[in-house]
């Protein structure tokens, strides 16, 4: 059985993502997923009380569970086997490599915006990095 670990953001990129697995799984390849969702650090809370700090911590892991519970239910309606959910938090592609690594998970699957080079050298690319920070295959659903 091949696992791949999947990439969720909840746009439309990672849906397609998620329907490229599924794809490859009726060709008859017998696979299963684990879906990560990983949540930047915040840039700047200020001075906010600490019942502020932690109203928004919890409503920041509410919406990374929502969104994982979405792309689960997507994944088996699919037909994937789902083998976990996680959420984290930190630099993205960092967190994608390393629960891919820690999961060793055979390929790592996510969507891409498909801004091109250009928009890649001046945004930042985060499926670029996992690309050049992975050693497992990438494969970049667009």
């Amino acid at each position: 059985m091949l696992k791949f670990l999947l990439a969720v953001d909840g746009s439309e990129h990672a849906v397609r993502a998620i329907e490229a697995v599924a794809q490859m799984a009726r060709a008859g390849a017998p696979l299963a997923v684990v879906l990560l969702n990983v949540r930047g650090l915040p840039l700047l809370y200020g001075d906010l009380p600490a019942a502020s700090l932690d109203e928004i911590e919890a409503a920041q892991r509410k919406s990374q569970d929502r969104l994982l519970a979405d792309a689960e239910a997507l994944a088996l309606g699919c037909g994937l086997q789902v083998l976990a959910k996680e959420r984290s938090v930190g630099q993205a592609a960092q967190q994608i490599v390393a629960a891919a690594t820690e999961h060793a998970v055979d390929q790592i699957v996510m969507g891409t915006h498909g801004r091109g080079a250009t928009g890649s050298l001046l945004l930042g690319s985060v499926a670029l990095r996992v690309v050049h920070l992975a050693t497992q295959p990438v494969l970049l659903v667009k």
